[in-house]
């Protein structure tokens, strides 16, 4: 009897080793996934340009997760977008960072306002000196107010997408060539972003187009105006030939339906006119009429870009899904680089590779710019036209009208000169 007790017992302490052995393996074999913090307007007024990063940000996950996630000394991690909705507001914003942060998420990504994007870096250069174990990262993919890597740059954000300084340059590099416009209404959102691309359009507009006159030059409260009609009268009584915007969501789609209701027939010289229902909106009117800036268009050549397009069409395939975004597909890149190059996920040792990334893809490349964290990439700019026409091989959101490209500007040409004075760790 004794004997058999010992053989039990003995089996009962092989068991128990064997299944320490085997949680001691899946432990080091499956590791946990680094968390990045989407912090976004996911309802209101910009609810709809909040999904759509998500849905771009989620494809960026899980391409790199397909290959085998970011390679670390532990073992692989995958990438997992969470969530927060900042509602379009700058403390429900600085909410969803505490909780975060309370979380344990180290980075964050957030673009869909320059003002939200503003007080999100203040609170984490705070937070970060405050609290050096639990340092947070700062993916920026489309607040462009410049003083974003110039006045207000920091070593722990990182801003992926043109600022409005740059996309001006280059919707300028077109209507300086545009000898039919020779009046131009400047209208945009008053808040810092919106105030800074008409401060631009006005000192560009007087550099690189003398002769054109601005009949109009006006900012409209930032996501309230539910009727734009007496905007697109007054547009369209001044008699311009062409508006410039930098509106963006409902702002962009709302005030242009307004402009086609009027009858009005000229120009638009914009940043985002490309998606969101712009073109759809407009319709025929909007032939060779609609202009529009980004890094990337579906319609870009080469079989890489086409590849990538279509990849995105497959995983995504309602029209209303339709908005990808090149840069957004880079952050990510950039990040995974970042991390792997640091062998860790400790924010200063990322952010410190984050500075000098240079990454590729579908035959598209950018490059950090260390002194302030801006990234610097080729940008394009695009006239709409019918879908089938020669240039525009596919349509955006299903509406049967897509942009062919006018324009390319070579990454040292879109750079433009920074003022940061960037205190690091």
């Amino acid at each position: 009897m004794q004997r058999l007790l010992k053989r039990v017992l003995a089996a009962l302490f092989l068991g128990a080793a064997i299944a320490a052995s085997f949680a001691a393996a899946a432990q080091t074999s499956v590791q946990p996934p680094i968390r990045i913090a989407l912090i976004e307007s996911m309802s209101g007024a910009f609810a709809n340009t909040g999904e759509a990063v998500f849905r771009n940000l989620v494809w960026a996950t899980e391409r790199v997760n397909a290959r085998g996630g970011v390679a670390l000394p532990g073992g692989a991690r995958n990438l997992v977008m969470e969530r927060y909705d900042n509602k379009g507001q700058n403390e429900e914003a600085l909410a969803a960072l505490r909780s975060a942060i309370d979380d344990g998420v180290r980075v964050v990504a957030q673009g869909n306002s320059s003002a939200i994007a503003a007080v999100l870096i203040d609170a984490i250069n705070k937070h970060n000196e405050r609290e050096p174990g639990k340092r947070v990262i700062f993916l920026n993919y489309s607040a462009v107010d410049p003083i974003l890597t110039n006045e207000k740059c920091s070593f722990w954000h990182f801003r992926f997408d043109a600022h409005a300084d740059m996309r001006m340059a280059a919707l300028m590099d077109v209507l300086k060539d545009d000898a039919s416009v020779k009046s131009i209404y400047l209208i945009g959102q008053d808040y810092s972003f919106g105030q800074s691309v008409l401060r631009e359009a006005r000192k560009q507009i007087a550099v690189q187009r003398p002769d054109v006159q601005i009949v109009g030059d006006e900012l409209h409260a930032l996501g309230r105006v539910k009727d734009f009609i007496p905007y697109a009268v007054k547009i369209k009584s001044s008699g311009a030939q062409a508006v410039l915007t930098g509106n963006w969501g409902n702002d962009l789609t709302l005030l242009i339906k307004a402009a086609k209701e009027v009858g009005y027939e000229g120009k638009f010289y914009t940043f985002y006119g490309n998606a969101l229902g712009v073109p759809a909106a407009l319709g025929d009117a909007g032939i060779d009429k609609v202009v529009a800036v980004a890094d990337w268009f579906p319609n870009a050549p080469g079989a890489a870009s086409e590849a990538f397009y279509r990849s995105f069409r497959q995983r995504f395939p309602k029209p209303q899904d339709d908005y990808v975004h090149m840069r957004m597909q880079l952050m990510m890149e950039a990040l995974a680089q970042g991390i792997e190059k640091a062998g860790t996920t400790d924010a200063t040792a990322v952010a410190t590779q984050l500075e000098k990334v240079s990454v590729s893809l579908a035959g598209r490349q950018g490059t950090m710019r260390a002194a302030d964290h801006q990234f610097q990439q080729p940008l394009e700019v695009a006239l709409m036209g019918k879908q089938g026409a020669p240039g525009v091989r596919f349509d955006v959101e299903g509406s049967g009208y897509g942009f062919r490209i006018i324009k390319t500007i070579a990454a040292d040409r879109a750079a433009q000169p920074q003022s940061c004075k960037m205190a690091r760790p």
